[in-house]
């Protein structure tokens, strides 16, 4: 049936007003993330994250695809950011030793300090941004109003395994 419009049930008011604050948390968010982190570090949120995720894994290395999967980016994205991270002496690519087709991502020395060095700040700019504002009760709910959609979003993923004060320890 050419022409014919399919009907979509629009939101009732309360599920809109979930939806825009949502959507506007989301566009916002990583832009404040990115500006934090460029100011008190020179990175964006998404190499910090590359940062992290490399000094909490065993040896600080990670396969490049165990790193997009960490990171949940696609390669390409993963490999522009690991080649500014490289030039910067943050991270350096080494041969997988069990896989000569396979590329392994280590942090630095001095990838590991620049990482120590932001996440104070980082974690100072989330409490201030966010965490100060909710109490105790209301942060224990987003969490759990959170994890059914990132579980949705990627089944894989646990957002509780590493929390951001405890993984510099």
């Amino acid at each position: 049936m050419v022409g014919m419009r399919q009907v979509v049930p629009r939101m009732d008011q309360v599920q809109a007003g979930a939806w825009m604050a949502l959507m506007t948390t989301a566009q916002l968010l990583p832009a404040a993330l990115d500006e934090q982190l460029t100011a008190d570090a020179a990175l964006i949120n998404f190499e910090y994250g590359i940062l992290a995720a490399l000094n909490v894994a065993p040896d600080q290395t990670m396969r490049m695809g165990e790193l997009a999967a960490a990171a949940h980016s696609p390669a390409p994205r993963l490999s522009k950011a690991v080649n500014r991270l490289e030039a910067r002496g943050l991270v350096e690519r080494v041969a997988c030793a069990g896989d000569g087709r396979a590329i392994n991502v280590h942090l630095t020395r001095e990838g590991r300090r620049t990482w120590l060095q932001a996440t104070p700040p980082h974690i100072e700019f989330a409490r201030d941004t966010i965490l100060g504002s909710l109490t105790p009760d209301q942060l224990t709910a987003l969490t759990e109003l959170l994890q059914p959609i990132i579980s949705r979003l990627d089944p894989d993923a646990c957002p509780s395994d590493h929390p951001p004060e405890q993984a510099g320890r």
